[in-house]
């Protein structure tokens, strides 16, 4: 076997001072990296398997491993980094293309971060969410032009028009697309669940849904993906809302691959495929090549269902894109989700989801001005994904432009994901990114929907905190308000994009 020149990411440090060989490393490492030595009774490691997930280390009973980026550096060069020189030798050993999970690590910039919200003071006193009510509650769906009302005057009149199916959401954030089979069973039923006790919703994903989640149908979105993986009539009248998705950040314009190693009897029964065979979604709908033919499935999907639950599009940031969602939005669909480029993906080429795509922030405020120009912002919502990291994301997206936003890759921190990328290997350690029976042990339900319930429970506080200075006191109000936005080192073209003045205008 030729000699590797791929040198490993990581190094195991391990104080045999403190080491006690118990073994808790050896078991709950599926990579393999820690192995015991019977002979002279020590534990060692493989630093080469290493992918920096860190159980070990969070679990080690006397502290004794510390996991450590490699300090081995290649020769300066400006143009070729020691990542580019690493993947280069990974191909010329497989002949393969290069595979990651999450979202886009290059460092391109982050808007949100170079966005800044503003506070009231003298003039405009702010508003003290402990003391005085705060108005979170969110309606996703189509909303009329006006509304008519019969009896005029009266005390209790009654409204006259007719409104679309709609979303009721007491957070503006929901749980974005992960399908069971990208993740473990015991990860689909923590969002499930967390879900319903927060009053929101979750996303199948492509992969169906499991018997055993009906239950939460009222709290569920229903993915209409290209593979139709797990669609059916039941699949679709038990969910609260139904997505047709077109893309994802992660890997604009191209289909998903679940190996047949990872379909295992219940992930075949869901997604009704033979159990090991590979699930491959291919690229595009082969019944959607235009937005007339899009049109078609999302009134097939209302008409499937009563015309009781509203239909959403899923799309990718991806140049034009607001004419993109203009059209989708005049094909009838009731909301628009938009994933950007740091969405995150179970496995995706790695060339593709470093450097396809735009940013959400910048195809956010392209969207929201184009459908206002258009006069038809009321048709739709505007659901945003890729990369919400915190609350103040959130508040921000929402003054951009979006009615609620979609969080995926924060979710699966809540739940234990250390962001080892390695998702597509489905050896996660912490029992998420995995199909393994031993392994998806490890997530606790009830324990993971608890984190996830906390996680928005401490957003939601953080937002009316930061509506209350901002003197705003519903979520409504804020929505594509961007007079509450200022932008920080950001040059004129962004500023123009973003739809905001610089900080001191």
């Amino acid at each position: 076997m030729a000699l590797s020149l791929a040198t490993s990411q990581f190094i195991i440090e391990r104080d045999e001072t403190r080491c006690i060989a118990c073994q808790v490393c050896v078991r709950q490492c599926a990579n393999d990296v820690h192995y015991y030595d019977e002979e002279n009774d020590r534990v060692l490691s493989n630093d080469a398997s290493c992918v920096g997930c860190h159980r070990c280390v969070t679990l080690c009973p006397t502290r004794a491993l510390t996991v450590r980026r490699n300090p081995l550096e290649f020769r300066p060069n400006a143009n070729w980094a020691a990542e580019t020189l690493r993947n280069i030798y990974k191909q010329a050993e497989t002949g393969g293309m290069l595979l990651t999970g999450m979202g886009c690590d290059q460092p391109y910039r982050i808007y949100w971060d170079h966005i800044v919200l503003n506070a009231s003071q003298v003039t405009n006193p702010s508003i003290d969410p402990l003391r005085e009510p705060m108005e979170l509650r969110t309606y996703l769906g189509a909303k009329p032009e006006r509304l008519a009302l019969c009896g005029g005057a009266q005390r209790n009149p009654v409204l006259e028009t007719v409104l679309a199916p709609q979303l009721q959401l007491e957070v503006p954030v929901m749980f974005s697309a992960m399908s069971y089979g990208s993740i473990s069973f015991n990860a689909c039923a923590s969002l499930a669940r967390a879900a319903q006790a927060a009053g929101t919703y979750y996303n199948t994903g492509e992969g169906g849904l499991h018997p055993a989640l009906y239950e939460y149908g009222a709290n569920t979105i229903a993915q209409v993906a290209s593979g139709r993986f797990g669609v059916h009539l039941g699949y679709l009248n038990t969910a609260a809302a139904l997505e047709i998705k077109i893309g994802q950040g992660a890997k604009p314009g191209i289909g998903g691959h679940l190996p047949g190693e990872k379909v295992s009897l219940d992930i075949s029964r869901t997604r009704m495929i033979p159990e090991g065979a590979d699930a491959i979604s291919p690229a595009p709908h082969h019944d959607i090549y235009s937005i007339e033919d899009l049109r078609q499935l999302i009134y097939a999907l209302k008409e499937a269902t009563h015309y009781t639950k509203p239909v959403s599009v899923k799309v990718a940031a991806v140049h034009n894109i607001a004419p993109i969602v203009s059209g989708i939005v005049r094909a009838g669909a009731d909301i628009v989700a938009i994933d950007g480029l740091r969405g995150g993906t179970g496995a995706a080429p790695t060339v593709v989801r470093n450097n396809v795509g735009i940013p959400i922030e910048l195809a956010l405020a392209a969207v929201d001005q184009r459908l206002r120009e258009e006069g038809i912002r009321h048709r739709a919502s505007i659901v945003v994904a890729g990369s919400i990291r915190s609350s103040a994301d959130v508040v921000k997206a929402i003054a951009l432009g979006a009615d609620a936003v979609y969080i995926a890759t924060a979710a699966l921190v809540a739940m234990g994901c250390h962001l080892c990328q390695n998702c597509y290997t489905g050896k996660c350690n912490w029992g998420i990114a995995t199909q393994d029976p031993y392994l998806t042990k490890r997530l606790n339900p009830e324990i993971g929907s608890r984190r996830l319930v906390n996680l928005l429970r401490a957003w939601s506080l953080e937002i009316k905190e930061m509506m209350g200075g901002m003197g705003v006191n519903a979520i409504e109000s804020l929505r594509g308000n961007r007079d509450h936005l200022r932008g920080v080192g950001l040059n004129q073209v962004e500023l123009d994009t973003l739809g905001i003045r610089a900080a001191g205008q």
